[in-house]
């Protein structure tokens, strides 16, 4: 019997940063502000950080969780923690106080490292959370935190730049547990596995032409789907990371300018806010800019735009049960002379399975049989393979549920249209993508059944020209009730994180069925009248 070791190499991807330090030494490979970390200062640190972990008792299985915005300790801890056998979880940054405090004690997380100015966001359920062994400040501004704990630069002295061994001895072990925005009321942690993660980094690299030239700018968050895993992509290249704090437009342009930015990816509603910005058209780019989205697809006025700044932006579809991405918009220069009203119809496709994907396709919901390729007839997306999750931590039942017929069912519908490009419909559950952000309804519409003067309500996306779409609310009020709606906005921002309470609030009888069901199909039909609901 030969050595399997011979033939055989477990796949993970914090194996790439060892390598680009080894290779590139020299070059820099993080840049936050004035701080800039070669490779072999960005592997010491993530080196100081495992082992600093290690010594304060982390290990093997253990979570830890951050709750940080794009900034050197994220990047950080996308390599150091599951390089000890150990499961990230990064937090959404936007998430309130109980819902953050719910994934901390979810995820069983021991350790919790949390930036100085997103405390306040964890202040209040502080005492409840009951696994925690350690707490580390990350003081990324001047501000004194008012959590008890080491600073991050402190914790990181306790540990040792000697190189950590890779603690993965199987490629299906968690890397990280990525928490959904709650589509039918409570977050469900999303388990990546080592394979998925090290093979969608390099679909990332591949798909996105990443080289050791290019220079990466962190507009996407970190905390969503790992960044879609160029945390681990960006390094696999030996290429530059770009951290961005706040994603503000005068920001984004001028580390476009200053620092020769080749890529990004953002959501649609970081596009839009770059194609308005009034410094746009004097923005000097010193490298071809490649953008990639997902969500709603942009408008062809958004798209001209950052044409004419010199940008490509590609199209992807994925979900975070797919470790991001899992399709490409994939362009052919037979349409490169269309005119652009169809370049961006084409464009706003969710295109065909990354070259690391492969399967993918849209079937009856009930048969499972693939829908003809006519561009017309409805089906279901399912996806399996490589970077399909393990499944959702401690829920056997929805695991199940989305695995159901040996695929993972996305709950998106769509249409192939011949040439086998995929396109979606519609979205079989009312979930609600604003600015990037799930939103369930369901959530939604269960705070505003706690409001005393609320006798019914249905929650429904409709067309927002900053954020593609947002929630609006339609209410009976119960008899002689009188509350006006931004009372009703305002209460839901005391029970939810902001980005989920409604926009907009109308007040009358909502259409039923005969037995009583309210009809949130009409809702919509009179919100999207004249306009395309293309919910991706």
């Amino acid at each position: 019997m030969s050595d399997r070791s011979v033939y055989f190499d477990v796949l993970s991807p914090v194996k790439f940063l060892p390598r680009s330090a080894a290779i590139y030494p020299d070059k820099t490979a993080v840049i936050h502000g004035q701080d800039r970390y070669t490779y072999a200062q960005f592997a010491a640190r993530v080196h100081r950080l495992g082992s600093a972990l290690k010594k304060a008792g982390v290990g093997k299985g253990d979570k830890v969780a951050f709750l940080c915005p794009n900034t050197p300790p994220m990047l950080e801890a996308h390599h150091a923690v599951p390089m000890i056998g150990a499961a990230l979880v990064s937090i959404n940054t936007r998430l309130s106080p109980q819902e953050i405090g719910y994934i901390v004690n979810h995820s069983d997380a021991k350790a919790l490292f949390v930036d100085t100015e997103l405390a306040p966001q964890i202040l209040p359920v502080l005492d409840d959370l009951r696994q925690l062994r350690l707490r580390v400040n990350i003081q990324d501004i001047d501000d004194a935190s008012p959590l008890k704990g080491p600073s991050y630069e402190e914790f990181l002295a306790t540990g040792s730049d000697e190189p950590l061994a890779v603690e993965v001895d199987d490629e299906y072990q968690i890397a990280t547990i990525n928490y959904t925005s709650g589509t039918t009321g409570k977050p469900k942690g999303v388990m990546y596995h080592h394979r998925g993660a090290c093979l969608n980094a390099l679909g990332e690299m591949l798909e996105a032409k990443l080289n050791t030239n290019s220079v990466y700018l962190w507009t996407l968050p970190m905390f969503h789907c790992n960044g879609w895993c160029f945390t681990w992509g960006v390094t696999a290249a030996g290429a530059t990371h770009v951290c961005l704090r706040k994603v503000v437009p005068e920001e984004i342009f001028r580390l476009i300018e200053h620092e020769g930015v080749t890529n990004l990816c953002a959501a649609p509603t970081v596009l839009v806010s770059m194609a308005n910005y009034p410094g746009a058209a004097n923005a000097r780019m010193k490298a071809h800019l490649e953008i990639m989205t997902a969500g709603a697809p942009p408008a062809p006025a958004v798209i001209k735009s950052m044409e004419n700044l010199g940008a490509n932006v590609t199209q992807t579809y994925g979900l975070t049960e797919v470790f991001g991405p899992h399709s490409i918009c994939a362009w052919q220069t037979k349409w490169d002379n269309l005119p652009l009203d169809e370049r961006a119809a084409i464009k706003a496709r969710q295109g065909v399975p990354y070259t690391v994907a492969l399967h993918m396709d849209v079937v009856d919901q009930l048969s499972m049989a693939p829908v003809p390729h006519d561009g017309k007839t409805i089906g279901e997306i399912v996806m399996r393979g490589n970077n399909v999750m393990l499944g959702y931590y401690k829920d056997p039942e929805a695991t199940a549920e989305a695995f159901r017929g040996g695929w993972f069912h996305s709950g998106d519908l769509a249409v192939v249209h011949p040439d086998g490009y995929v396109q979606i419909m519609d979205r079989s559950k009312d979930i609600i993508i604003s600015g990037g952000e799930n939103i369930s309804t369901v959530e939604v519409e269960s705070v505003l059944y706690g409001h005393p003067d609320v006798l019914e309500v249905a929650v429904i996306a409709v067309p927002d020209d900053k954020w593609g779409e947002a929630p609006k609310a339609y209410v009976t009020l119960k008899e002689g009730a009188k509350p006006d709606a931004q009372s009703l906005i305002d209460f839901c921002r005391q029970h939810l994180a902001k980005f989920k309470a409604p926009k907009h609030v109308e007040f009358g009888p909502l259409p039923k069925t005969a037995t009583g069901k309210i009809q949130k199909f009409k809702l919509r039909e009179e919100a999207w009248k004249g306009r395309d609901k293309k919910v991706q």
